[in-house]
């Protein structure tokens, strides 16, 4: 697990980016690569700590500790440590079919809860990982590999975001045939159009796409289960669905003045914007434009960061982000221990952004959007707030509650809701019959299967918005329960 005494040597080295004001000129990725002899020592970071919490996921107290996909964490960072690459890759590759996206895009749940972060910085788990499997596709290391032979059994996947993806790959290891199915025109779902290009660059996700096809799975995009191929007939033509569609209906803000124009979900504003700069690197003006707009963002979370960031390359000419909840403290408080996810004040690329270009924090925290006042066209201008207090109620839960005499109006004239998600969109579950849980999520047994035989459900759409690697780790055990349900309680495949 790394050298012996690294972590007494080491220290955990910062984040490398761009400049703010240099990356927000462009949308490609913000992080220059790492040198080896800085990455080996990272990993020397890696303590012998004998329980190492850091690579088996587990919720505590509401929240991810530990990496859901449970990658082999203390090996690979000793194996970069000790400079072997390929087998680091290996090790990675066991366990996390796409680290090139979590290396990326997870909040690390790992290293919240690393054992060296008890008392000081944890290892740069995530920064590993990413740079181990670029470095594997620069060597050379990862390539088409289709089965040897096929069982001759079909799969169905609604749905191209990780999950669907890390289900579609697994099937195929297995020798199913599997054909994805996607509404949208490209393939990858959130990681294409939820996530913005310079914090996910797409490339990367058409070359993962483009080695699964080579390996053998089809995708069919533009069509939409349940509008252009029935659930009914999904389910006679293929031995096998999986359900895979996220968790895609967004959380509204229904008050006065909703109806406005310039008032937006946030996806809407991010899909749009990846679009067209795909299409035609925005020339073809098909996208929600914040230039020289007064921008609102009502929500934290990673969707209201990437609102921040595109409109702030878009020409923003100011960008507020509103956070009902209380202002994060800047240390773990005592009822939020290790291993848990540390509930502290985390300030993302968005914000530092934001900072570098009107030279402050963009976010109000407790701030509670009572109306959306419009001009005489009809678009918003202007929103009414109130500050609030979280209280504790009779039932010991807490709630805000607006502080008298707090009222003021702020400036809007593009406004963004990114709200969360309230689960998946149920017309295509009701043709095909599933049954929901009490949160309106498909409902699945032990086996990732609902109550229709036949059909499964994995990621967000059975477990309701989450992170990428949580569905990556349900997209793997769904294609092992289709696995065995194919082949008569047998599988070739781990979960």
């Amino acid at each position: 697990m790394g050298k012996p005494t690294g972590f007494m040597e080491f220290p955990r080295e910062p984040k490398h980016e761009r400049p703010p004001l240099e990356r927000i000129a462009d949308w490609s990725e913000a992080h220059p690569a790492y040198p080896e002899q800085t990455l080996r020592q990272q990993g020397a970071r890696c303590m012998d700590c004998g329980i190492p919490f850091c690579h088996t996921g587990k919720i505590i107290a509401g929240m991810a500790a530990g990496c859901p996909v449970q990658n082999l964490i203390p090996e690979w960072n000793d194996l970069v440590y000790r400079g072997q690459w390929e087998e680091a890759y290996i090790r990675l590759a066991k366990t996390n079919n796409f680290p090139e996206f979590t290396g990326r895009v997870c909040p690390a749940p790992c290293e919240g809860s690393c054992t060296l972060g008890i008392h000081e910085p944890p290892v740069t788990i995530k920064t590993i990982e990413a740079e181990i499997v670029d470095r594997a596709f620069a060597a050379g290391l990862v390539r088409p590999q289709p089965p040897p032979e096929r069982t001759g059994k079909r799969v169905a996947i609604v749905g191209s975001g990780p999950a669907g993806l890390a289900a579609a790959q697994q099937l195929n290891k297995a020798g199913h045939a599997v054909t994805v199915f996607e509404r949208a025109d490209r393939v990858g779902g959130l990681l294409m159009y939820g996530i913005p290009n310079m914090k996910l660059d797409k490339a990367l996700v058409e070359r993962r796409v483009k080695l699964l096809a080579d390996e053998g799975v089809r995708f069919v995009t533009e069509t939409e289960i349940g509008r252009h191929i029935t659930a009914d007939r999904l389910v006679k033509d293929y031995d096998a669905v999986v359900l895979a569609g996220g968790a895609t209906h967004a959380r509204d803000l229904p008050i006065e003045g909703r109806s406005l124009q310039g008032i937006h979900l946030a996806m809407e504003f991010l899909h749009a914007n990846t679009k067209s700069l795909l299409d035609s690197n925005h020339e073809d003006g098909r996208y929600i434009s914040a230039k020289g707009k007064h921008v609102v963002v009502i929500g934290g979370g990673d969707t209201g960061t990437d609102c921040v960031g595109t409109a702030i390359r878009h020409g923003a000419r100011s960008v507020t982000q509103l956070e009902i909840m209380a202002r994060p403290p800047d240390q773990r408080p005592r009822d939020n221990p290790w291993p848990q996810w540390p509930r502290v004040l985390k300030t993302d690329y968005g914000q530092e952004e934001a900072k570098a270009v009107f030279g402050h924090d963009p976010r109000r925290f407790c701030a509670l959007t009572k109306r959306f006042i419009g001009d005489a066209q009809g678009k918003v201008k202007e929103l009414h707030l109130v500050e609030v207090e979280w209280v504790k109620g009779p039932d010991g839960r807490s709630g805000p509650k607006e502080i008298p005499h707090t009222d003021r109006i702020i400036p809007g004239e593009l406004v963004l809701l990114a709200l969360g998600f309230v689960g998946p969109e149920k017309p295509v579950l009701q043709q095909f019959g599933v049954k929901l849980d009490d949160r309106g999520n498909v409902w699945t047994d032990e086996h990732r299967m609902t109550s229709v035989p036949g059909v499964f459900a994995a990621g967000d759409m059975a477990r309701g918005q989450s992170l990428v690697v949580w569905a990556i780790r349900e997209g793997r055990q769904a294609a092992q329960a289709v696995d065995q349900f194919l082949s008569h309680g047998e599988t070739v495949l781990p979960p």
